[in-house]
């Protein structure tokens, strides 16, 4: 496997931007299937709510992407013969950083409050916004989309779980790594192949760890049924759109608009769960949809 070095991940960032097409409507097409994953994810966590005190964060994780992986290994039926070394070890890459990504930040869930724990998360897409980026605006955007986050924070870090805050940021490191390889994989695979590949080891790499946290409760059909209906919103639907995304929208306007996470977040509690939007909240979801709108709109004008 190749390790992620600094001019591999600028190379990363310019393997989506090969294929975008010239004019501003094809450019906001993959902005699309961003926002559509995003709402999915979000969807699919308060479906996950339900499903968390049967069988734990870890058995929640294992069982989405179990499920995940299936679906996607049959309706895809991607070719393992004639793969290089490197398709591989991509796909390997690939599938570490998911499992990571999700079983890092339930573990922080369960250790510290989630707005907290999401604010934690993104600063790794953000980092490597900052990083991949190329011009002063996109680090400008960022920034605001940072302070956007931190408002939804819900009033700072100080007395959270050391534990907690380690593994938000872990989950947040995880993110970044697979926004990079979810684009390789795209580059290197037909239509959701590696992706496919990718979610099998992300799927076997958490299965012993879900198992020792759930044991048989991840047998009982309705908790399956959960489990598929997680596994499709949360996994499935956005992962597939955000790698097609990938192919066409480069890696540091991916990066903040990810930033939209929490936003959705708030307005899927307020929408789904009933909870009211202070004006804090108000101001932070303002905060990262103006980020995330300019660092779409400096793409698409070139400045």
């Amino acid at each position: 496997m190749d390790p992620i070095a600094p001019a591999d991940a600028a190379q990363a960032v310019s393997v989506a931007p090969a294929a975008t097409a010239t004019t501003p409507r094809a450019r906001f097409g993959p902005v699309g299937l961003v926002l559509a994953g995003g709402i999915s994810v979000q969807f699919g966590a308060a479906v996950a709510v339900w499903l968390m005190p049967r069988v734990g964060a870890l058995g929640v994780v294992s069982l989405r992407l179990l499920v995940a992986a299936a679906v996607l290994l049959v309706v895809c039926r991607p070719k393992v013969r004639g793969l290089s070394r490197g398709d591989w070890g991509t796909v390997l890459v690939f599938g570490v950083a998911m499992a990571g990504m999700n079983g890092l930040f339930y573990q922080a869930a369960d250790r510290i409050p989630l707005g907290a724990a999401v604010t934690l998360e993104v600063l790794g897409p953000l980092a490597l916004s900052v990083f991949a980026a190329r011009r002063l605006a996109s680090v400008v955007w960022a920034g605001i989309a940072l302070c956007g986050v931190a408002l939804l924070s819900g009033g700072g870090f100080g007395g959270l779980d050391p534990a907690g805050v380690a593994f938000a940021l872990g989950a947040g490191a995880m993110w970044a790594a697979y926004i990079v390889f979810s684009a390789r994989t795209g580059a290197r695979f037909p239509r959701a192949d590696g992706l496919a590949l990718a979610m099998g080891v992300a799927a076997v790499l958490m299965l012993p760890l879900g198992i020792a946290d759930a044991g048989a409760k991840l047998l009982v059909p309705s908790t399956i049924a959960l489990g598929a209906a997680v596994a499709v919103m949360s996994s499935v639907l956005p992962y597939t759109l955000e790698m097609l995304a990938l192919r066409r929208l480069p890696n540091a306007v991916f990066a903040v608009l990810m930033s939209l996470e929490p936003a959705i977040a708030a307005l899927a509690g307020f929408l789904v769960l009933h909870q009211a939007l202070s004006a804090v909240d108000a101001l932070a979801i303002s905060l990262v949809i103006v980020a995330s709108m300019g660092a779409v709109r400096s793409q698409v004008s070139g400045k």
